[in-house]
């Protein structure tokens, strides 16, 4: 048996739908975070002492402090919104084609205004 479909395996020609996008997003900001989870349980030791929460509270005051601060939340509200999707979903809510894409498009609207929010919290 001869197969003679053409095969693309150039994946930067391949278009994604949205619903795709996100999913792969979401599993993106998993690791990221994963490997962050040393930087904020450092922090969280150092607060713990007197001295440390003092430093952490002169260090919190610098732009590029508060900067590093809501870079790092970017993957923490992406991944919270992206997760109650997919936890819709597992309940068959946004299961069908139309929906996943409005949950889609609304998973990034809802992340921006979030990581807004922390903005203006931090700042």
């Amino acid at each position: 048996m001869h197969n003679t479909r053409p095969k693309n395996l150039n994946l930067f020609t391949i278009h994604f739908p949205i619903p795709a996008i996100v999913s792969i997003l979401h599993r993106l900001s998993g690791i990221v975070l994963f490997f962050l989870i040393p930087f904020v349980l450092w922090g969280f030791a150092l607060s713990l002492t007197d001295d440390g929460f003092d430093m952490l509270q002169g260090f919190s005051s610098l732009f590029y402090i508060k900067l590093i601060i809501w870079i790092v939340f970017i993957p923490v509200c992406y991944h919270l919104v992206a997760g109650i999707r997919h936890l819709l979903m597992d309940i068959h809510i946004g299961t069908s084609l139309a929906m996943g894409r409005q949950l889609a498009i609304w998973t990034f609207i809802v992340s921006i205004f979030l990581l807004f929010l922390i903005g203006i919290w931090l700042w």
